[in-house]
């Protein structure tokens, strides 16, 4: 199934670039310090894309994934889970392995 697919290769990111996750953390933190009490993962995926590529002074490793955008719902979930100041903070739709096991349950 392509959403187990999806999970599996976040958790695979996740563990080898955690990194991502602080520097998300670091991001979100200092939105809510700048007045903002809900905001979209997008964005501050789009800002860390752009720090990756031009700002962190870091040597890309061979190989190194690239930010996935099927990953930013995941780590909007992954970050309000595990960062109480940040809970709520960020809005969010259903994931398409929720649908899939409700319209299961319903028989569909």
């Amino acid at each position: 199934m392509i959403i187990d697919h999806i999970q599996k290769a976040f958790e695979k990111f996740h563990q080898e670039n955690p990194h991502v996750y602080a520097e998300l953390v670091r991001l979100s933190r200092r939105a809510k310090e700048n007045g903002k009490d809900c905001f979209g993962i997008g964005c501050i995926w789009e800002v860390l894309r752009w720090n990756l590529l031009f700002e962190i002074k870091t040597v890309r490793a061979e190989g190194e994934s690239k930010l996935n955008n099927n990953h930013r719902s995941r780590y909007a979930r992954l970050i309000m889970e595990q960062e109480p100041d940040l809970k709520g903070f960020f809005n969010l739709r259903e994931l398409g392995v929720e649908r899939v096991q409700e319209e299961s349950e319903l028989g569909r």
